[in-house]
């Protein structure tokens, strides 16, 4: 195949506000005060105890630095199946692989301003994914290897504690983690 009918994998897809995909933007540019509405997505992964992995955004990210977030997120590419990009997403951050991903929130929506007066403006359904090992059963802890470029810092919690976190300190939290949260807890709340 000819590089030049590749798409650029660093493009986001662009939606209408009915969520229909109209066209696609280079990633760098599409983050800025007046952002499209895009796709995007965001991953809790669980471990075999049960317990989900809480990340911290690295201080290089552009929006929202040093917090603490959902496990992983990310954008598809153009044409790429979304629980594609969240197994590729969840290599590239993480160096995890995961077995099956199941919908927790499939219409999740938001819209947020960072400090820096970088909007965000997503459709960014929510997943569950569970960890395993090389041997296909779960692995004990991961086996995470974070990119430090998009992870600074990482750690298993248990669900009620996350919820409970965020609900008494959201300002630590990104903001998409805190909406989730609040729509997952208690009545739609994954399973351990």
């Amino acid at each position: 195949m000819r590089s030049e009918l590749l798409p650029d994998p660093d493009q986001v897809v662009l939606l209408s506000a009915a969520g229909e995909v109209v066209g696609a933007q280079p990633r760098a540019s599409v983050h800025t005060r007046d952002t499209p509405l895009h796709l995007a997505f965001s991953t809790y992964v669980f471990n075999a105890a049960g317990e989900v992995l809480l990340t911290r955004r690295a201080l290089g990210k552009r929006t929202w630095p040093g917090v603490w977030t959902n496990s992983c997120c990310g954008h598809p590419r153009p044409g790429e199946d979304i629980t594609d990009a969240v197994r590729r997403r969840l290599i590239d951050e993480l160096g995890l692989v995961v077995g099956e991903i199941t919908s927790l929130l499939p219409d999740f929506a938001y819209t947020a301003t960072d400090a820096s007066g970088i909007v965000e403006n997503e459709i960014c359904p929510v997943f569950r994914a569970e960890i395993i090992d090389h041997r296909g059963g779960t692995h004990p802890d991961g086996g995470i290897a974070a990119n430090p470029s998009e992870v600074m810092d990482w750690e298993w919690v248990t669900w009620d504690a996350l919820v409970a976190s965020a609900q008494l300190t959201p300002f630590i939290f990104s903001p998409w983690a805190v909406q989730q949260l609040n729509q997952l807890s208690p009545t739609n709340r994954p399973r351990g």
